[in-house]
């Protein structure tokens, strides 16, 4: 149901979707953006996009691509047909940039509803979006986190020149931060106000401004899932094409 006067209240807040798709993903070594690399027969971003335009929480989705590939995206979406999409933009010479660019392009009012996803994160369930959702209506910031299962620790220079374990951290109140990351409009743009009038500002996770610039404003952590990876080295596009074959089993 698109946003508007609702016959028993108050306008339901707009839901945009931004896909962040900036950086061209070095570490993967292939010479091309990860967000383009085949996964299960589709490029990885054009399953983040579909998620996106299959939730009914979300209304619109508009894609931050690296400038020289903003016309391949757009033949993604005119070819998949999916209508949610409203623009593809180039995004930012980093994520911060990218953000932001993001959050100048939706005009809605301070209520009105912003989730950022990675573009590799080509599977985030739908539960997890219509979650950042819900948690938006009493929260302006959520994000998404799974409990870290491996021991944490800390680690100093050792004598031998490497690392040693300085602290084995207790990881009970330890969490790893996914995609999407929801924010009420005008709380996200007010964080971002503030942290790019700021010569020392070090980004790269959007509730992490918020917590930064914002201290007063609650970020509110819901549950994500081990099945949202991110695709960052070689071998994360075999792991996501076993997970969706699980999923589909």
């Amino acid at each position: 149901m698109p946003a508007g006067p609702s016959p028993d209240g108050p306008r339901r807040p707009r839901v945009t979707a931004a896909v962040l798709a900036g950086g061209v993903g070095a570490r993967m070594g292939a010479g091309r953006p990860k967000q383009l690399m085949p996964l299960a027969g589709r490029p990885v971003i054009e399953h983040s996009i579909a998620a996106f335009c299959a939730a009914p929480e979300v209304d619109d989705v508009i894609v931050l691509m690296v400038g020289d590939h903003v016309p391949e995206v757009e033949k993604i979406v005119s070819d998949g047909g999916y209508a949610k999409v409203t623009r593809v933009l180039p995004g930012g010479a980093d994520r911060t940039a990218t953000s932001w660019a993001a959050i100048s392009a939706v005009a809605g009012g301070d209520d009105d509803l912003l989730l950022l996803h990675d573009a590799v994160r080509p599977l985030v369930a739908p539960a997890t979006i219509g979650a950042c959702v819900a948690a938006l209506g009493t929260a302006g910031a959520v994000g998404v986190a799974v409990p870290s299962n491996d021991t944490v620790v800390r680690v100093a220079p050792g004598a031998a020149g490497g690392d040693s374990v300085a602290e084995v951290v207790d990881r009970s109140s330890l969490r790893r931060m996914q995609t999407p990351q929801g924010f009420r409009l005008g709380v996200v743009r007010r964080a971002y106000e503030l942290a790019l009038a700021d010569p020392g500002l070090a980004a790269t996770d959007d509730c992490g401004v918020v917590l930064r610039y914002l201290p007063g404003e609650e970020v509110r952590v819901i549950a994500g899932t081990e099945a949202n990876i991110k695709v960052t080295h070689p071998g994360d596009i075999e792991v996501a094409e076993a997970l969706l074959r699980r999923g589909s089993a």
